[in-house]
């Protein structure tokens, strides 16, 4: 099974080797048919320590890094 690859902003960077991504999708509300704006938060791994607060990333699923973690950063 492919990996999936998201793509978001970094919210926080602030642990060693970590960045929480918030990443946004929109779909159609089913009755409605309002265009809905949800967000979640994913906690990546980055070793380099190299993306900042405000950077877009690039996000692909991996093992499991940590308690929280399963996610790693592949792109700017």
């Amino acid at each position: 099974m492919p990996k999936r690859i998201l793509s978001g902003t970094v919210t926080s960077d602030a642990n060693a080797q970590t960045v929480t991504v918030s990443v946004e999708r929109r779909f159609t509300h089913p009755v409605l048919k309002k265009t809905i704006r949800k967000s979640k938060k994913y906690r990546a791994h980055d070793a380099k320590d190299a993306f900042k607060v405000g950077d877009t990333v690039r996000i692909q699923e991996c093992a499991p890094v940590s308690k929280n973690k399963r996610w790693e950063v592949i792109a700017e």
